[in-house]
Formats: structure tokens, C-alpha cells, sequence
């Protein structure tokens, strides 16, 4: 897990790999076996532009000794050869462009799917550690820099390599002597290109770390925009952005700097190339060692030669880059989850809702328990709420119910049941949980209710919203059902929001439902609401609520009450009050200042 952490820290997006890596290498058959087809056909395209990159200026040689020579019956068929060649350059070209890009396409379906089911699978832990944004970043750019090395880059270089070869051994076979004079510029090119590379990658991880801090001020800007204008803290922000940016900008002047010195550096030495085939060609056509055509064709050859160069040379920072996003992607996929289904998992049967919970311990940190040896059973249909001070470890006992977390100790009953010794999937069938926060996916309130069942008919879900006394709100919308709920809900308040949250987990159909603090946001009217259906739902389920507001929880069949990871209290709402323990004292507070006890 500690490499992969430091694969999503913000500056890891900045570094450069190898240009060879064997790690990635190895894996990339897998998937490069789904577009073989496409990626052969898009190598043998590669391959003729290669050839004929190589043959026209051949045909060129010919024509130009044979104008010289005064023999020009043939050259018609000359003619008819080049343009023959221009139309094989256009074929292969189309041919390596379509196929190559039909790879990437398939290439980039298929980690992005196997990204996505992968995080799926992965359990919350993982998430507590890491960022959303730098998993998107994973899944969008590091996948789009993958498929460009497998499609483009690995195979442009070959290409280039081959054209290199090919272009100096026809200018040797051609003319030996001259051909070494015109490649002596290439050590030249060579130690600029090292230089050159040397403070160009620099340059580039500097940009790569600078767009990192602008995206994350632009993304913590965005989300926290109401906190932002409720402080009138808008001025603040964007000195501390305008700061970022400015040293983006600042490091993209520098890398183009250098971009800017290459490429007249590549021309200046290709115009040295041509001046040399110029003069020491030209000496040799004088002593009839050479012809006017090998001159012209050696010139053609130097345009030829150094054009793939420079493309070796952009090329290499990209496939640095790529390599770089690949090792962070087969990273992230060789991450295992935390929380697995063991090996002898069965399915759980249709549940009766019993829990039990025998000398649990829990940590989120090892060494730090947050609950400490937890005893306590709850009957099928029985309602139990959690209740306690801020930071009691309320929402780390329903996590574990769910087995979202491993406990460190002890174990996790339900029916009977280890939760460690039936499949995941089995077991959250038996539970549905609205949580504090409530989440909606875009779409409508049809979408989001039907969330909890996907099969379910229109009916059923009216029915559902009906019981979580969602359906009256959802009847004054203009479109009712279809009403779009905008990204996370944010086109409705936070008491609808719960409400349609309510109204999905009774459309699962859980044997145990799980509110946590589901009332701690919502209005009093819309708490009543909620109140009243969960009483009417208590019926044949087990109902367990993390208590916020005290006052939602005194009807409980028994409360149990939890200071710093242990049970220090347990009984009904009058038991407890008669005791004047923890939960006296708090109840007593809220009803005698107002206040709402700590959550958590």
C-alpha cells in the first residue's frame, strides 16, 4: 500500500519514467491481445510509409541521371512509379491512422472498464486514504497516456528507428564516402539531444507539479464555493490562485524556452548536413565520382533523415510520461482489498435480523481502537439506537455490521452468521444503511429510488417512496418521478434528499435497516415525516439508528450509549433516564439549552 500512496500523491503525476520498463512490458500482451488484428495492420502501415519514405527519393535519383544523361523515354514510367509511391504513402498511412486508432480505442475500453470494476472492489479503507481526484486522474489521463504508448509511441519509434537504418545504409550502399560526411552531424545532434533532454525533463515535471496545484485549488475552490462566499473569502482565494497559476505559467515559459531552442537547433543542423552534401557532393560530380542524381537524392534523403529524429526526440519525453502513467496504473489494479470474501465464503440466507457483536475491537490505524471489546446482541425486529458523544465510535459499529471494515477483535454475528465467513455481496443484500450525508446519483428520482432495486416497476417504487413519505414532496415537482435531481442531489433540499434516500433503502427491502444520523440535517417537518415512517417500517425489520437528536430515539426498543469505544450504558429510553447517567446528562442539556448533541 505505501508505494501506491506515493503513486497518488499530487507530485507522483509529475514524474518521468524509464523509457524501457520492464513491469509495464511484461503486462501490456494483455491487453494489446483483444486488438491484435488492428494493431498488425496498423504495424504493416507503418512499415510501407517506412519503405516508401525510404524508395522516393530513389526514384528521384533515377529520373534525375536520366534527365542528365539525355535518356528520357522512360520517364513517364518514372512519373508513374513516384505517383504510384505518393498513392502507397496515402494508403499505408490511412491504413496505420485507422487501425491504430481503432486499437487505442479498444485499448482504452478496456482499462478504463477494468479500472472501474476494479475501484469497485476495493474497500473503503482504500478510499478513506486517497483522493478522488487523483483516482480519476488514474482513470483518465494515466489511461489516456497508456493507450498512446501502446498505439502510437512504441511503434512511431520503431518506425523512425527503421526509417534511420534503412535511409543510412541506401545513402552508404549509394556513396560511402559521402554518406559518412553528411552523418557526421549525427554525434552533434546526439550530445545536443542529451543536453537538451537533460533540463527539458526537468522543465516538464516542474509543469506537471504546477497544473497539479492549480487543479487541486481549482477543485477545493469549486466544491467549497458556499463556505468561500459565506466568509467573503472570494478575494483571498483568488490571490492564493492567481500565486498557482502564475507559477504554471512561469514553468510552461521555461519548457517552451527549450522547445523553442530544439527545433532550430535540429534545422540549423540539417541545413549543416545539406551544406555539406553540397560541397563535397558537389566536388565529387566535378571529378565524375558522382551524379547530379545521388546529390539530389542524398538531399531528399537528409530531409527524410532528420524529420524521424526530431519525432525520436518528442517522442522520448511521452514515452517517458506513458511509462510512467502505466507503472501507476498496474499499481492501482495490484491493489487488493482490504476487506476479501475468504475462500470457504458461503452465501447468507434470507436473514431474520439478529446481530450480535462478541469482544469487537476496531481500529481504522493500527494501535489506535476506536471501539474497544463490544458486547451486545440485538433481536430480529428489535428497534437499538447508538447513541454518544462525538468521535464514540457510533458509525464505526454500523460499518461493521455491513463489514465495510475488518474488526481487529472479536467478531461480527448476523443470524449467527461470522460476517467474515459469508460473501459480502450475500450479506449487504440483507442490509440497506441511509447515511448522514445523503448521496444521489445524477438523473431523476426514479433513477435514484430504483437504486436500490434495479428491477423494480414504477409501482413499486411509488410504493417505496409512499412508505418513507417521499411521495407527496415528489407529486408537486413538474415532472414528479422524472424530476431531475442535478449532480448529487443539489436540486433538492436536504430533507428530500433524505427522503429519497429512505424511500431506496425500503425499495431493497432489507431485513436490517441502518439509518446513521440519517435526521441530524433535516428540517423538523421533514424529521416528523421520517419518524413516522420508520415506526410503520420497524414491522418484521431490524432498525438500527445512530442517534443525533435524542428526542428521535426515546420509542427504542433499547439504547445503548458509547463513550470513547466502550458501552458505558444500555436500556430503554426511561431506564436510562432513571439511572441519570451519560444519556441523562445529554438528553437533560438538549432539552434544557436546545443543543444538539456531538455526531459521529
Amino acid at each position: 500500500m505505501g508505494r501506491l500512496h506515493s503513486a497518488l500523491d499530487a507530485e507522483d503525476d509529475a514524474i518521468l519514467g524509464k523509457v524501457y520498463d520492464s513491469r509495464v512490458i511484461k503486462r501490456l500482451p494483455k491487453y494489446m491481445r483483444m486488438v491484435k488484428g488492428r494493431m498488425a495492420l496498423g504495424a504493416l502501415g507503418t512499415l510501407i510509409r517506412s519503405a516508401t519514405t525510404v524508395a522516393m527519393p530513389l526514384v528521384v535519383f533515377k529520373a534525375t541521371d536520366d534527365i542528365v544523361a539525355g535518356n528520357i523515354n522512360g520517364l513517364t514510367l518514372i512519373a508513374l512509379a513516384y505517383l504510384g509511391l505518393a498513392l502507397l504513402m496515402w494508403v499505408s498511412t490511412f491504413t496505420e491512422t485507422l487501425n491504430l486508432s481503432y486499437a487505442g480505442q479498444g485499448i482504452l475500453y478496456r482499462l478504463r472498464t477494468g479500472l472501474f470494476e476494479h475501484l469497485h472492489s476495493l474497500s473503503l479503507s482504500f478510499f478513506d486514504n486517497n483522493k478522488v481526484g487523483k483516482l480519476m486522474s488514474r482513470v483518465q489521463n494515466d489511461v489516456d497516456q497508456l493507450q498512446t504508448l501502446v498505439t502510437q509511441d512504441i511503434i512511431n519509434i520503431a518506425a523512425n528507428f527503421l526509417t534511420l537504418l534503412a535511409i543510412a545504409g541506401v545513402m552508404i550502399y549509394m556513396n560511402a564516402r559521402l554518406a559518412l560526411i553528411t552523418l557526421s552531424v549525427v554525434p552533434v545532434m546526439a550530445i545536443v539531444i542529451l543536453i537538451w533532454q537533460a533540463r527539458a525533463r526537468r522543465a516538464f515535471i516542474r509543469v506537471r507539479q504546477a497544473i497539479a496545484v492549480v487543479n487541486d485549488q481549482l477543485q477545493e475552490g469549486i466544491s467549497g464555493i458556499r463556505v468561500t462566499q459565506s466568509m467573503s473569502r472570494e478575494r483571498a482565494n483568488l490571490r492564493q490562485f492567481d500565486a498557482a497559476n502564475r507559477a504554471h505559467l512561469d514553468a510552461n515559459v521555461q519548457a517552451a524556452k527549450l522547445q523553442a531552442f530544439m527545433m532550430p537547433t535540429v534545422e540549423i543542423l540539417t541545413n549543416g548536413a545539406f551544406a555539406l552534401v553540397l560541397v563535397f557532393g558537389g566536388l565529387q560530380v566535378a571529378a565524375g565520382t558522382a551524379t547530379a542524381g545521388t546529390i539530389l537524392a542524398f538531399l531528399l534523403f537528409i530531409q527524410r533523415f532528420f524529420a524521424p529524429v526530431m519525432e525520436i526526440i518528442m517522442l522520448y519525453t511521452e514515452l517517458q510520461r506513458a511509462m510512467a502513467s502505466a507503472v501507476r496504473i498496474f499499481e492501482l489494479m495490484d491493489v487488493e482489498p482490504a476487506v476479501k470474501d475468504s475462500s470457504k465464503a458461503v452465501d447468507m440466507p434470507t436473514a431474520r435480523g439478529a446481530i450480535a457483536f462478541e469482544g469487537v475491537s476496531f481500529a481504522y490505524v493500527p494501535g489506535m481502537d476506536v471501539l474497544h471489546n463490544i458486547d451486545f446482541t440485538v433481536k430480529p425486529g428489535e428497534t437499538v439506537a447508538i447513541a454518544g458523544r462525538t468521535g464514540a465510535g457510533k458509525s464505526s459499529m454500523t460499518s461493521l455490521i455491513a463489514r465495510f471494515y475488518d474488526v481487529t477483535g472479536g467478531k461480527v454475528l448476523v443470524d449467527g452468521y461470522d460476517v467474515s465467513s459469508v460473501s459480502q455481496q450475500s450479506l449487504r443484500k440483507q442490509i440497506a444503511i441511509v447515511p448522514q450525508d445523503p448521496f444521489l446519483f445524477s438523473g431523476s428520482i426514479e433513477d435514484n429510488i430504483r437504486y436500490g432495486r434495479l428491477e423494480a416497476t414504477h409501482d413499486e417504487i411509488v410504493a417505496a417512496a409512499s412508505a418513507a413519505g417521499a411521495n407527496e414532496f415528489i407529486s408537486r415537482l413538474e415532472h414528479g418521478y422524472n424530476s431531475p435531481v442535478g449532480e448529487r442531489g443539489g436540486s433538492l433540499s436536504a430533507g428530500q434528499r433524505q427522503l429519497v434516500c429512505l424511500a431506496r433503502a425500503i425499495l431493497a427491502d432489507p431485513r436490517i435497516l441502518i439509518l446513521d444520523e440519517a435526521t441530524s440535517s433535516v428540517d423538523t417537518n421533514t424529521e416528523r415525516i421520517m419518524q413516522a415512517s420508520l415506526r410503520s417500517l420497524s414491522a418484521g425489520r431490524t432498525l438500527v439508528i445512530i442517534a443525533h437528536r435524542l428526542s428521535t430515539v426515546t420509542n427504542a426498543d433499547r439504547i445503548i450509549v458509547l463513550e470513547h469505544g466502550n458501552i458505558v450504558e444500555s436500556g430503554s429510553h426511561p431506564e436510562l433516564m432513571a439511572k441519570g447517567g451519560l444519556y441523562a446528562q445529554m438528553f437533560n442539556t438538549l432539552s434544557a439549552t436546545g443543543a444538539t448533541p456531538g455526531t459521529n
